[in-house]
């Protein structure tokens, strides 16, 4: 698991649950440990909720070691990219991958609109390259988006398939197109929420009880967003911006604004909404 940041912890916590050992990868050691401390919080706070006993705890901790080198990625089947939304960043991490992996292996990412087909031109092997999508929170949300790029090959897809179902999650083969199915969807969604904001059409809390009262949602847009992180919804209606060049996938003035401003949600404690430290 190369990315030790809050989709590295999940996926890694994920794959571990379900009998995986799992060797979790960042760029140094307090990196790896705050992912490992925040995997223990989590499952911590499952036994206390009786979700999960302590002995299946203390076996899923023992199956995730950490290490600071790609080396440590030299024995997987499965290698799950999770760094930044950053295509440049993404890169460096599969250039760096590519003489160290196996000859078997897979090699994935969990970007959620970036080109799957343009990761695999990086490497050697772009048939053994394809996109492993999962949400935040990743212990909680059951789907998985299974993104396949122009060169990846039908066994590498069903082996993908496999791996989903192993781990509890329902795997859904998409096609390589910016944003996938649900970002394309959902982001643009997030966003016009935002531009309706703006615009004074409704304020925060009228915006988002209209969705979940009007439309069944768990939660209103502008939540979601926070949730999300806004610097990532707007990362990815840029990305869906310049790939399809259209003007409605534009992003909102107010969230590059607020993005500017490093409100970005939950992550910095305070987005749409402000969030106490406790």
């Amino acid at each position: 698991m190369i990315g030790a940041g809050t989709m590295g912890q999940g996926i890694a916590q994920v794959f571990a649950a379900s009998g995986s050992r799992v060797t979790l990868i960042d760029v140094s050691a307090e990196a790896t440990e705050r992912g490992r401390a925040a995997i223990d919080t989590a499952l911590r706070r499952s036994v206390e909720r009786k979700r999960l006993d302590a002995d299946e705890r203390e076996r899923t901790l023992g199956r995730l070691t950490t290490s600071t080198s790609m080396e440590g990625a030299a024995d997987a089947g499965l290698v799950i990219e999770a760094v930044f939304e950053d295509l440049d960043a993404k890169l460096s991490v599969f250039d760096a991958l590519a003489p160290v992996l196996s000859p078997s292996a897979l090699l994935v990412s969990n970007t959620s609109s970036l080109s799957i087909t343009r990761l695999g031109a990086a490497t050697p092997f772009p048939d053994r390259v394809a996109g492993l999508h999962f949400f935040n929170p990743v212990p909680v949300l059951p789907l998985v988006e299974i993104v396949r790029g122009l060169a990846t090959s039908d066994e590498t897809v069903e082996a993908l398939r496999a791996i989903a179902g192993s781990i509890g999650k329902t795997g859904v083969v998409v096609r390589d197109s910016p944003g996938f199915v649900v970002n394309r969807i959902l982001i643009p969604m997030i966003n016009e929420a935002i531009t309706c904001l703006d615009h004074g059409v409704a304020g925060r809390n009228d915006i988002d009880a209209t969705m979940r009262l009007g439309a069944s949602h768990p939660m209103g847009p502008l939540q979601l967003a926070d949730l999300i992180g806004l610097d990532v919804c707007l990362d990815i209606m840029a990305t869906l911006h310049r790939d399809l060049g259209e003007d409605r996938y534009r992003p909102s003035p107010l969230l590059r604004q607020m993005v500017a401003a490093r409100r970005l949600g939950r992550k910095t404690g305070r987005g749409f909404y402000d969030y106490p430290a406790d």
